[in-house]
């Protein structure tokens, strides 16, 4: 086809949409603000192995996930953290070890017991969203869970114990419980298949993706003007791109701060859209070590009295047999960390790793994110807001004339925030933008969209591969 396609990309989605379209036989060029391709998906080598600092995991190691087929053929391992296709515990919590600030562990049977007493509380916030006809923050109903039943209130080392769960509850939503709204907590579609961290990281289903692109870098798009047969798409050089249609998948940050000029102005509904959703943000700080001195176990927490002062360590060693924990903070905690020097912030983290272990030998790297402040990005994914109107995800998906909307933001069938959901998402609007550069150009019959990792030798009912070592 002689049409041609702009992208202002970011993440997996834009380069998704533009890898169907290409093979479509679509002239396409990709615009990337980066020096880099990829976005929010980012592996870093510099510890001498693979690091993902962005989107680590697949969320549903199953053939119904669009991305199994091409990590299959790729090659790539799964390291299971959990088997519960949940939204609070991505980890199996036999796998966790536990600390209170003091440094003495917490016994297991306290953080099973309070496991399982969060479970009941989770499930009496759904009595109190079927009685209440306005949305609320998910720790308001627990709160009010609480003072209906007594028994559920936990003291001392227990109450600390619930705080890290809500802190974890926190860390899914990239947001805090103060606005995570109680209306759709629970809502998510999560496939089965259980949670697999990547062990060679994201890195090579970008590349693969990738692969052939027109792909610019370093080209920040600042303004997008449709006109009635073209769109020209201005970066901040001055210079202007002019194409038959444009898919947008820069981050729902980036569109809530008005970063990008659209002319004419977006219509009403999608401005609103762009406003009622909510942007979240995490961060890790990942050390490296020379040697192992922590237990082989996936996650080390440290409980407290507040869920904003808890927090927790991702073990790679387990998954990967590298020396390297990863601090990961949410919500408000992320921003606050971001207000830090690397080095400062490294070094809190090693505090918190001190409580621990005294005796915790210096890490001879780091690395710390900065998703919230990053002006590619403006936070690290999509959240829901409370009171958030129950068509907002249609509206923000929805075509503006020739301008067409990709993104984890607006993934079909709640996977909002996931790699795979931006993945499906690009599929979504290169279909939707080829049928209508199709009809436009008066063609009754449309032209297959051949994704790359759709190829018949990925066809396969081989699931990937997951295994826990």
């Amino acid at each position: 086809m002689d049409a041609k396609e702009l992208f202002s990309t970011n993440l997996i989605d834009g380069i998704a949409a533009a890898r169907c379209l290409h093979d479509a036989s679509f002239k396409v060029i990709v615009l990337e603000s980066r020096d880099r391709i990829g976005g929010r998906i980012y592996t870093d080598y510099s510890f001498g192995c693979p690091v993902d600092m962005g989107a680590s995991w697949l969320h549903g190691a199953c053939n119904e996930n669009p991305l199994a087929p091409l990590i299959r053929a790729l090659g790539l391992t799964l390291y299971h953290t959990g088997g519960d296709n949940s939204v609070i515990f991505d980890h199996d919590l036999e796998s966790c070890m536990l600390f209170n600030i003091d440094g003495h562990q917490v016994p297991q049977h306290i953080m099973m017991e309070v496991g399982d007493t969060y479970k009941r509380i989770l499930a009496e916030t759904v009595k109190v969203r079927d009685e209440h006809p306005d949305d609320m923050p998910i720790l308001q109903a627990i709160s009010i869970v609480l003072n209906r039943h007594p028994e559920l209130r936990q003291q001392g080392l227990a109450h600390e114990v619930l705080q890290w769960y809500i802190c974890r509850m926190e860390a899914w939503f990239a947001s805090d419980a103060d606005i995570i709204p109680l209306k759709t907590w629970d809502q998510e579609h999560i496939l089965t298949g259980g949670h697999g961290l990547m062990v060679q990281g994201y890195d090579p289903v970008v590349k693969a993706l990738a692969n052939d692109l027109d792909i610019r870098l370093n080209h920040r798009v600042t303004k997008i003007s449709d006109g009635y047969n073209m769109v020209m798409v201005t970066v901040e050089d001055g210079r202007n791109f002019v194409a038959d249609a444009v898919i947008v998948t820069v981050p729902i940050g980036i569109l809530k701060a008005n970063l990008i000029e659209f002319s004419p102005k977006l219509p009403h509904w999608k401005a609103e859209a762009i406003k009622d959703i909510g942007m979240g943000n995490e961060n890790k700080i990942a050390l490296r070590f020379d040697a192992v001195f922590w237990p082989n176990v996936e996650v080390l927490g440290i409980v407290a009295p507040t869920s904003y002062a808890c927090g927790y360590f991702l073990n790679l060693h387990k998954a990967t047999g590298h020396p390297i924990l990863v601090y990961m903070a949410a919500g408000k905690f992320a921003y606050d960390l971001e207000k830090l020097s690397d080095e400062s912030a490294a070094n809190f983290a090693m505090q918190q790793l001190k409580k621990m272990f005294p005796d915790a030998s210096k890490p001879v790297q780091y690395l710390v994110s900065h998703w919230g402040t990053d002006p590619n990005s403006l936070g690290c994914y999509a959240c829901d807001l409370v009171g958030m109107p129950d068509d907002v995800y249609e509206r923000l998906r929805a075509p503006v004339g020739n301008l067409f909307f990709g993104g984890e933001a607006v993934s079909m069938d709640d996977h909002q925030g996931s790699v795979h959901g931006a993945y499906s998402s690009g599929v979504m609007a290169a279909e939707n933008c080829q049928r209508h550069l199709l009809q436009k150009q008066g063609h009754m019959e449309s032209l297959p969209l051949v994704p790359s990792v759709r190829h018949e030798i990925f066809e396969t009912t081989i699931p990937p591969q997951i295994s826990r070592i």
